[in-house]
């Protein structure tokens, strides 16, 4: 079984900090050890550089050494026994021009060099035929990577595509939002989770090129569909920008799709997305508040039922009551309205009410609010609640 532990890059002057870096953006999990004195910079500190090696390989760590080969092989060379037992163990130059594979080539070393050479621009270097037979022989040709941006869907596991089910089985790399992430498991013990918090989605998707150009199966996980208000676009957006050939060369690239919020909000409710409809995030993170009143302008002109994603939050508690006294100046207090939070999840609830009677404490950032057309219509269900539609008709009803 390879080693899932997050690798050490180890530095023994401050020349191989930048290569450290430049590594560590392939590897985002893993941390910057350095020989105390000349290293202050590093986020781990150590006394003796030898002493640090042993303990990471008593610890099964994978190594990224930037040093000399036999300062490795110095320092471990005492613990060496089976091969098939030995952490993955890397030499690479300080600034970046060698990769060398040098310990547990049978746990992870042979791909794990793909990706440190990779971020460093680097063909690794394999010294003997051993390493060749393990996963790549120099005359064969490279394998290509796979970079899979999946929607998971509501949450629910049976409103997951199976498509989506099985690039989560193929991929040996996840990647993701940690609360996603969580959602796509459970894991095999040789699959490699980088989870992250929410705001780095570019870092997120560079990172995913980074392991898929280096040959890896490769999954970025976003919740309902990828493609609305998720990961998708920060994906295209870091291809389309990058001057990497091997992102556009070496990496296959799909994007799968999964369930939106809106689309399982409305499903449970009944049809309110029958008729034209249009998504609307209320976050001014990435735009400004005025371009989004002036399109919940357009789009209550325009008659459109609406879909409002990220509603409300500890940080933007006003926004909300804004938007709904834009959307009374067009719609009737009577306009039935669909709150739909955690759908597919444990916490699920679905709550119908009226636009004259919503107030912005009965929303929170989990819910997706559906405001009704002038022609949507609601009605009692049996056993409680109410049935929300939109007729595929627009004004005079065609019976």
């Amino acid at each position: 079984m390879e080693s899932v532990l997050a690798p050490a890059i180890l530095c023994l002057g401050p020349d191989g900090l930048e290569t450290a870096r430049r590594i560590r953006a392939g590897c985002p999990d893993a941390a910057i050890r350095g020989l105390a004195g000349p290293v202050e910079d590093a986020e781990i500190r150590h006394d003796s550089i030898e002493s640090a090696l042993r303990d990471l390989y008593r610890r099964d760590v994978p190594i990224i050494a930037l040093c000399a080969a036999a300062t490795v092989i110095r320092a471990l060379g005492p613990l060496l026994g089976d091969g098939l037992e030995e952490p993955p163990v890397l030499a690479v130059a300080e600034d970046g021009s060698a990769v060398v594979p040098l310990l547990g080539l049978r746990r992870g070393a042979v791909a794990l060099s793909r990706i440190v050479g990779a971020a460093l621009g680097t063909v690794p270097a394999f010294t003997s035929p051993d390493e060749e037979e393990v996963k790549c022989r120099p005359a064969e040709p490279r394998r290509r990577g796979r970079l899979a941006v999946i929607g998971l869907g509501p949450g629910a596991s049976g409103l997951m595509a199976p498509d989506v089910r099985e690039e989560l089985r193929r991929a040996r790399h996840i990647i993701g939002y940690e609360t996603y992430v969580r959602m796509a498991g459970p894991f095999r013990p040789d699959q490699i989770i980088h989870a992250s918090d929410n705001r780095v989605e570019m870092d997120r998707a560079r990172h995913a090129f980074v392991l898929a150009a280096g040959g890896e199966d490769v999954v970025v996980v976003s919740s309902g569909d990828p493609g609305i208000f998720a990961m998708a676009s920060a994906v295209l957006e870091a291809l389309h920008l990058s001057d990497e050939p091997s992102w556009h060369s070496d990496v296959d690239l799909v994007i799968l799709p999964g369930i939106s919020a809106a689309q399982a909000a409305a499903a449970k409710a009944g049809a309110p997305l029958g008729h034209d409809f249009c998504t609307i995030s209320l976050s001014d993170n990435l735009k400004p508040w005025p371009v989004i009143l002036d399109r919940l302008d357009h789009a209550a002109t325009a008659d459109l039922v609406l879909a409002l994603y990220n509603p409300i939050s500890v940080a933007r508690p006003w926004q909300l009551g804004e938007a709904l006294d834009l959307l009374r100046r067009y719609r009737a207090a009577a306009t039935p309205v669909v709150l739909g939070r955690d759908v597919g999840r444990p916490g699920e609830r679905i709550t119908v009410v009226t636009l004259g009677s919503l107030s912005p404490d009965m929303v929170d950032m989990r819910t997706v609010v559906i405001v009704g057309s002038s022609t949507t219509r609601s009605f009692p269900r049996a056993g409680g609640g109410a049935w929300v539609y939109t007729p595929r008709w627009y004004g005079q009803s065609p019976e």
